[in-house]
């Protein structure tokens, strides 16, 4: 790839990505999609097994946000037990009896 596409693909996907973040979506869309398009247009069969592997990246990426998710419940039900636990035994950590 010639250093101007480069610098093109590279530049529109940021800028994009900066107007989406900051608000500006619509334009920020606009700009990722163009930087994609020529990214794409230079290689073709790369996207093409892209897109066909694109069920199979779905569904590994479903799988890891489930077992996250379920890492989280548990972390936070782990987090409640413990400070409820260390709660109920303050009193007598500072008694004067």
């Amino acid at each position: 790839m010639q250093n101007w596409k480069k610098a093109l693909v590279f530049g529109s996907i940021g800028a994009g990505t900066l107007l989406a973040i900051n608000g500006r979506r619509p334009l920020g869309i606009a700009f990722i999609t163009a930087g994609t398009a020529v990214l794409a247009s230079e290689y073709p069969e790369k996207f093409e097994a892209l897109w066909e592997n694109a069920p199979d990246y779905v569904n590994r990426a479903t799988q890891i946000f489930s077992v996250l998710s379920k890492l989280s419940e548990r972390f936070a039900e782990e987090v409640e037990r413990r400070g409820v636990t260390a709660w109920s035994d303050e009193p007598g950590r500072y008694s004067t009896r």
